[in-house]
C-alpha cells in the first residue's frame, strides 16, 4: 500500500528532504531514496511498503536477540523488503536486498496494523518486533501498529542497525519499549565502505536509547577478517561499558552468506576472545549467538549462579525474581 510518509520537508523544484535516517536524502521527483522503498512523487514523499509485510512469524524472543527483556515470551514479528544499509554480508538479504535486487518488487502480503495487533494477541504474543531487516525503512507501518499495540498492553520492539534519527526515534519513543542494535564495527571506514553508512549515528542512536529509557540490548556479528581484531573488539565493548555496563552483548557467529561466500564461519576461538575482552572492560552480561550451549545462561553477577538458563533460543529457567537474583537478592538488569 502506497501512503504519504513521515518525517520529511519539500525542497524547491519538487524535490523532498527525508529525515527518517541518517543517509537524510535529497530526493528529486519520482525516484527513490537509498533504502528503495520510499519515493518522491511530484515534491510529496510516499513510502511503499504500508501494511506490506514480507515476514510474519512467531519468535522467542531470544531470537531477536533480547535476552533480559520478557526472557521466555514470544513476539510476533513482522518486516517489509527494503534497507538503508547494503552489507554485503547481510544474514536476512533476501528481505533486506530485495528492492535493490529487484528480486520481489515492492510487495509482500496485505497486514495491516490491527490485523499484525490481532495476530500477535491470538497467538500469546507479549509483544510485536520489527525486524529482519531494518525497520525505520518501514517506520509508518511500524509506527500506526505500535500505537494499537500499546493500547493493547502489547510490547514493541526494534530490532535495528540504529542508523535513524534522533526525530524518528523521538517520534515512535512513546510506544517504544526495547530495541537490539547491530553495533557491526568501532571504524568508520568499515561502515562508509561496507555498509554505505557512518558510524557516528549509530553510537548517537544508543545513547539516545538509553536516555529516552528504551531497554537497549547490542548485537556483533563477528565477521572473520573483518571486524574480528582485539582493538576493534575492546573498542566496542568499553563504548557499551561507558554508556552503561548492564547493557547486554551479543557476540554472534558470522555463517557465510550472500556476497560473502567464499569464506568460513567465525571460529569460537574468535568469540571466545570477544567475550573475554567484554569482561575485562567491565560488561556484565555478555553472550554468544549463534554456537548452541555456547555462554547462553544468564549469571548473577554477584554469586555467579544461572538465573536463566538457555538451550538455543528458548529460557529452560528462569530464577530472576522481582528483577533479583533469587539466590542472593541482587538486582538484575532488564524488564522482567
Amino acid at each position: 500500500m502506497i501512503k504519504e510518509a513521515k518525517l520529511y520537508r519539500p525542497l524547491q523544484g519538487n524535490k523532498v528532504s527525508c529525515f527518517l535516517c541518517n543517509h537524510r536524502c535529497e530526493i528529486v521527483d519520482s525516484k527513490f531514496g537509498i533504502c528503495g522503498v520510499r519515493q518522491n512523487k511530484k515534491g510529496k514523499l510516499y513510502t511503499h511498503v504500508f501494511g506490506e509485510a514480507i515476514a510474519a512469524h512467531i519468535d522467542p524472543i531470544e531470537k531477536k536477540p533480547l535476552y533480559h527483556f520478557l526472557p521466555g515470551t514470544t513476539s510476533f514479528s513482522i518486516a517489509t523488503i527494503g534497507c538503508n544499509f547494503r552489507c554485503p554480508f547481510c544474514q536476512n538479504w533476501q528481505i533486506s536486498q530485495a528492492s535493490k535486487r529487484k528480486e520481489t518488487g515492492l510487495s509482500g502480503q496485505k497486514l495491516l496494523p490491527q490485523e499484525v495487533v490481532d495476530r500477535a494477541k491470538n497467538h500469546g504474543c507479549q509483544s510485536i518486533s520489527y525486524t529482519y531487516t531494518e525497520p525505520t525503512i518501514f517506520f509508518e507501518y511500524a509506527y500506526e501498529t505500535a500505537k494499537l499495540a500499546a493500547k493493547e498492553g502489547l510490547a514493541n520492539i526494534f530490532v535495528t542497525n540504529g542508523y535513524m534519527t534522533a526525530e524518528a526515534l523521538e517520534t515512535i519513543k512513546p510506544y517504544l519499549n526495547a530495541c537490539n542494535v547491530d553495533l557491526k564495527s568501532f571504524r568508520d571506514k568499515f561502515y562508509k565502505e561496507t555498509c554505505q553508512g557512518r558510524l557516528q549515528p549509530v553510537l548517537d542512536s544508543i545513547r539516545l536509547m538509553k536516555k529516552l529509557n528504551i531497554w537497549v540490548e547490542v548485537t556483533t556479528l563477528v565477521v572473520p577478517g573483518v571486524n574480528d581484531g582485539e582493538e576493534e573488539l575492546r573498542n566496542i565493548a568499553r563504548f557499551i561499558a561507558e554508556i552503561d555496563p548492564n547493557i547486554p552483548w551479543h557476540i554472534s557467529r558470522f555463517h557465510p552468506n550472500y556476497e560473502y561466500t567464499n569464506t568460513y564461519s567465525t571460529p569460537i576461538e574468535i568469540l571466545r576472545m570477544a567475550l573475554s575482552i567484554g569482561e575485562k572492560e567491565g560488561l556484565r552480561y555478555i553472550y554468544i549467538g549463534n554456537v548452541m550451549g555456547e555462554s547462553e545462561n544468564t549469571l548473577c553477577p554477584s554469586c555467579g549462579k544461572t538465573v536463566i538458563q538457555r538451550h538455543g533460543f528458548f529460557a529452560s529457567t528462569n530464577k530472576v525474581k522481582d528483577s533479583k537474583c533469587s539466590f542472593c537478592g541482587n538486582p538484575i538488569s532488564g524488564i522482567f
